[in-house]
């Protein structure tokens, strides 16, 4: 009897993965068809008439962006798996205002809101478990550490960790190593790690 529910399980995580977690090519963003591009359907996203995507990107399993006050993702991010990215918190606005806060009149701002948009630069790679918060900027090629939680700018190659995060190195360091272990790459490395990339449409 064990077995049997042992295969059934099995059978039933492959039906569930193949239906309902398999991440496959192909993604519109602002009108433009990006064949390269692959989300996650278990990725939650929010206003994504505001997200701003270019081709090469991966958004792994449960991650939450939302994005009413603007996100741009570069070409050949990484976003891996269980993480938010938020461009507004209501939180301290909601603590201030108690029950006034619904009937806050439209178009004033709330006192205590905060909010910004995000953007993340080309080829960065964002860990598991990390937070992008309002008006956060990465440069191109940032590496993120597991766990971080950002706020505000980070320039290019930043090897970003912690809470609150900050930078701790250079993630060309790393590349070097890979580089010369492997030098025929390195005129595909450099063609996007010394070049300012073109921003998504």
């Amino acid at each position: 009897m064990n077995a049997w529910r042992g295969h059934l399980n099995r059978w039933r995580r492959r039906i569930a993965q193949l239906l309902l977690h398999r991440v496959v090519f192909g993604e519109l963003s602002q009108g433009r068809w990006l064949p390269h591009t692959r989300i996650a359907p278990s990725t939650c996203i929010e206003h994504d008439d505001r997200l701003a995507l270019a081709d090469h990107v991966f958004i792994g399993a449960f991650n939450f962006i939302e994005a009413s006050g603007g996100v741009t993702v570069g070409e050949g991010v990484q976003i891996t798996h269980h993480v938010s990215i938020v461009t507004h918190s209501s939180h301290r606005a909601q603590r201030l205002l108690a029950k006034a806060y619904v009937l806050w009149p439209a178009g004033q701002p709330r006192p205590g809101w905060v909010a910004g948009p995000v953007a993340i630069g080309p080829w960065c790679f964002i860990g598991p478990h990390s937070l992008l918060e309002p008006g956060t900027t990465l440069g191109a090629g940032c590496i993120v550490r597991a766990g971080s939680v950002l706020r505000g700018d980070y320039p290019a190659h930043s090897l970003i960790a912690g809470n609150p995060a900050v930078v701790v190195g250079d993630a060309r360091t790393g590349d070097q190593r890979w580089l010369e272990a492997e030098p025929g790459l390195r005129a595909d490395y450099e063609a996007w790690a010394a070049a300012r990339p073109a921003e998504p449409a």
